[in-house]
C-alpha cells in the first residue's frame, strides 16, 4: 500500500537535503541519521554507478555502516538510467521506508532528479510531423467544424474546452490519441494524479553563504579527489574498452576532464584547472534552480561546521507535525 493509499489523510514526513555539490549534504544527512529514525535515498545521477567511487565522492564503507544509501552503487557505467527510472525507484523506496515505520531522507544535487519527483513526468508525446500533416490534409478537405467534431467523439472534455475556431489546439488534441490511442483529458488526468507527491515534504537546502567558501570547497575536494587516486579510478574505466566519452557516466563533471587527459587532448595542469571550473559551473546551475524552491529552508554550512544541534531541531520539528 502507498502512503496514498492510506486511510489516513495525514501525510507522512519525507526530508530532502538539497544543495550544490561539495556543500556539505552528507554530513548533514549521517547527522539526522543518528537522530532520527530516517533512512537515506541518494538523489544523485553518478552514486548509481559502480566502480565510480573518488569522483563522485561516494560515502566510504564508514558513513554507510552508519547510514546506509538506497539508489547508490548498483549500475554499471555502461548503462543508462533515465530520470523516469529514478522517479520510480525513488517513489518504491520512499513507500518500503514508510512502511518500516521510517523517514524517507533524500539527499543529492541531481535537480532534474528531484523536479521529476516534485513534479511528475509529462505523460504528453512530442509532436510528430507525419500524423501533423495527416491531420492537416483532413482538415483542409473537411474544415476544422468537422476536426472539431471529430475531437468531440475521442474527447469530450477537451472539445467543450476547446473553440472550434481554435485549429491549433484541436490539432494538438486530435495527435495526442493518434499517437497515443488515448484522450489529451485522461492524459492530463494521469499526469495530474502523478505529481502529487504523497509525503509532506521538508526541503533543506544546505549552502555556505559565502560563495568564495563553496568555491574554496570544490577545489580542496578536487585536489582530494586526484591524491586519492582518482586518475587510476578514471583509468580502469578507461582501459575496459566498453565505454567512451559520450556515454552518461563519463560525461560526469570530473570523469570528462579526466577521460580527455587520459586521452591526451588535456595536459594535467589543463585537466586540473578545467576540472574545478567545470564543478563551479556545475554549482551555479544547481543554486539557479534552488533559488525557484521557494518553500526550502536555506542553513548555512559554514555555521553548521560549529553547531549542527540546529538542523536537528529543525528537522524534527518538521516531523513532530506529521508522527508515522
Amino acid at each position: 500500500m502507498t502512503p496514498s493509499e492510506n486511510n489516513n489523510t495525514r501525510l507522512p514526513p519525507a526530508i530532502c537535503i538539497m544543495g550544490p555539490t561539495a556543500s556539505g549534504k552528507t554530513d548533514v544527512a549521517v547527522h539526522l541519521v543518528k537522530h532520527l529514525p530516517a533512512e537515506i535515498i541518494s538523489v544523485d545521477s553518478v552514486l548509481i554507478y559502480k566502480d565510480m567511487d573518488i569522483g563522485s565522492a561516494k560515502p566510504d564503507a564508514e558513513i554507510l555502516k552508519i547510514a546506509p544509501h538506497r539508489l547508490i552503487d548498483f549500475l554499471d557505467p555502461s548503462k543508462a538510467y533515465s530520470v523516469a527510472a529514478f522517479r520510480r525507484d525513488a517513489l518504491q523506496a520512499m513507500d518500503e521506508i514508510t512502511q518500516q515505520g521510517k523517514i524517507p531522507l533524500l539527499v543529492g544535487g541531481t535537480m532534474l532528479y528531484y523536479r521529476a519527483l516534485f513534479n511528475g513526468l509529462s505523460t504528453l508525446p512530442e509532436a510528430d510531423e507525419s500524423v501533423r500533416l495527416k491531420l492537416e490534409a483532413q482538415a483542409a478537405e473537411l474544415g476544422w467544424q468537422a476536426m472539431h467534431d471529430k475531437l468531440k467523439t475521442i474527447d469530450p472534455d477537451a472539445a467543450a474546452k476547446i473553440h472550434p475556431n481554435d485549429p491549433q489546439r484541436i490539432q494538438r488534441a486530435l495527435e495526442v490519441y493518434e499517437i497515443t490511442g488515448e484522450a489529451l483529458t485522461v492524459l492530463q488526468k494521469k499526469h495530474k494524479a502523478e505529481k502529487c507527491l504523497p509525503y509532506d515534504v521538508t526541503k533543506l537546502i544546505v549552502n555556505p553563504s559565502d560563495r568564495a567558501v563553496l568555491h574554496q570547497r570544490i577545489e580542496r575536494r578536487f585536489h582530494r579527489m586526484l591524491d586519492s587516486g582518482f586518475i587510476e579510478e578514471v583509468k580502469a574505466l578507461y582501459d575496459r574498452g566498453d565505454l567512451n566519452s559520450d556515454m552518461p557516466s563519463m560525461r560526469a563533471v570530473g570523469y570528462r576532464q579526466v577521460w580527455e587527459f587520459l586521452d591526451k587532448q588535456r595536459d594535467y595542469q589543463s585537466m586540473v584547472d578545467r576540472g574545478i571550473v567545470a564543478t563551479r559551473q556545475l554549482a551555479k546551475r544547481q543554486l539557479t534552480w534552488l533559488r525557484n524552491e521557494k518553500d526550502a529552508v536555506w542553513l548555512d554550512s559554514q555555521q553548521m561546521e560549529n553547531n549542527s544541534s540546529g538542523i536537528f531541531e529543525l528537522a524534527l520539528k518538521s516531523v513532530s507535525r506529521n508522527p508515522i
